[in-house]
């Protein structure tokens, strides 16, 4: 778009009415082009940006239908919607302006037309839309850099690299996704991201444990149900699909359905129809599908495990995530990461990773990943005593065996809770009104998890 003299196209198949209008505009500062015929605006408007087009609704000789200038106000709206489009109709063709108004004009001149109204409408057009796309442009850049709405993706790897190279080219389609890797790599972070770079950005994202729900109950959650479709259907319950009609479906644990599960979904994903149950009427969903695994689809299909049609229907991209052992730049970084979150979380600002500590975290195999790793960072801000987390805050390995569980081996998320209001007593001599505030939770959430696990203030 030109920021100077503002470029107006005239299209008019009378070259009195073309020529009036250009030494109109030109005597007011305007550069003009002009058309005569629809397929010449829009061949003018592929070669040349301008600021408005001044439209006629008739081209043929003797015609007052209007239809082709509405066929090309259709085209110039498909070739940029950005673009003030005005239309010159003829004295009491009222009509025709306002079917044009509908379909995406700016305003309408009435011919013969009023020099001052005619010159005042492309002035406020032009600078409405001048406006309207500065701000776009200003908007889409902040985008760009806030990556506004999108989760934490921490990943520079050499390995990650070109996963993340698919997900920028493929996040702005509709392809279905099938995000494979072991437990803890962080399928639903990208599946996060992709939804958050793609044009659903702004609907749901809805996401199903589909491996975790019986049988019984699947085709309720996924599909809805209308009253009395069961036993204990009191009210019609909306399903997980038509949740997301207009965004991103997340099925998590996708290798774990049964057979007959597989053939329901199958049928929603060819079609884009499904039936709640109980009820006998059709829906249509537009619904992006990510899918999500840590099995071998493709030999669960070999075992007869899984569907063959239905995994075409998934993994139309598929992208693998790396284990985090495989990408080992990344490690230190996300540890950053979540020690900054739950140093906020829990209240110790200042807390940072001795050097022990770091050469822990780099030299550890993580079989259980991300997640893993999260915990453990986590364990470790509630634990650590200092302003330093230590090696052994850790859990890790023992600090002369790098990559060696301790003798305890993995704990569970309860004996690291017991570990941490342990911890937190003893760092405040028992009080427990300031262990609760640096574990986050309520004094009496904390004489409840006193009770559960048998400990004392003065544990």
């Amino acid at each position: 778009m030109t920021e100077g003299r503002p470029v107006v196209l005239i299209a008019d198949d009378q070259p009195d009415v073309v020529e009036a209008l250009r030494l109109l505009l030109k005597a007011e500062g305007f550069l003009t082009l002009t058309a005569h015929v629809p397929e010449g605006v829009i061949a003018q408007l592929e070669r040349t940006a301008v600021d408005a087009a001044l439209i006629d609704l008739n081209y043929t000789r003797d015609t007052t239908s209007g239809r082709e200038g509405l066929d090309l106000l259709s085209r110039i709206r498909a070739l940029d919607p950005t673009l003030p489009v005005v239309v010159m109709t003829a004295w009491g063709s009222v009509d025709k302006a306002v079917e044009a108004m509908r379909i995406g004009a700016r305003d309408f001149i009435e011919k013969p037309w009023d020099n001052a109204r005619l010159l005042t409408t492309l002035k406020t057009q032009i600078e409405l839309a001048r406006a309207l796309r500065a701000a776009n442009r200003l908007e889409q850049e902040n985008r760009l850099l806030r990556r506004e709405g999108f989760p934490e993706l921490i990943a520079d790897s050499q390995a990650m690299r070109p996963i993340i190279q698919v997900m920028e080219r493929i996040a702005p389609s509709d392809a279905n996704v099938l995000i494979t890797g072991e437990h803890g790599t962080g399928k639903e972070v990208v599946a996060r991201w992709i939804h958050a770079a793609s044009k659903r950005r702004d609907k749901p994202l809805v996401i199903v444990n589909a491996g975790g729900l019986p049988e019984g109950v699947f085709e309720s959650e996924l599909f809805g149900h209308v009253k009395g479709a069961f036993t204990d259907a009191k009210t019609d319950r909306v399903g997980r699909f038509e949740m997301a009609s207009g965004g991103t479906l997340f099925l998590d644990e996708i290798a774990n359905i049964g057979l007959a599960q597989q053939a329901r979904l199958l049928r929603v994903l060819q079609t884009g129809e499904l039936e709640r149950v109980g009820s006998s009427q059709t829906r249509k969903v537009d619904v992006r599908v990510i899918a999500a695994t840590n099995a071998n689809l493709k030999a669960e299909v070999q075992a007869g495990r899984f569907r063959e049609d239905l995994l075409f229907r998934l993994n139309t991209i598929e992208i693998h995530l790396p284990r985090l052992r495989e990408r080992r730049e990344d490690i230190f970084p996300l540890a950053q990461h979540f020690l900054a979150r739950y140093s906020q979380r829990y209240q110790r600002p200042r807390l940072g990773f001795s050097e022990e500590a770091v050469q822990a975290l780099k030299g550890y195999d993580w079989p259980g990943n991300v997640r893993e790793l999260d915990h453990a960072v986590e364990r470790a801000v509630l634990l650590s005593q200092g302003d330093r987390v230590e090696a052994w805050d850790l859990g890790l390995h023992r600090p002369d065996q790098a990559g060696v569980l301790s003798d305890e081996g993995p704990k569970s998320l309860d004996a690291l809770e017991r570990d941490a209001i342990k911890a937190a007593l003893a760092r405040f001599d028992g009080n427990v009104s300031l262990a609760a505030k640096a574990l986050g939770v309520s004094r009496s959430a904390l004489y409840r998890r006193l009770q559960r696990y048998g400990l004392s203030a003065s544990t």
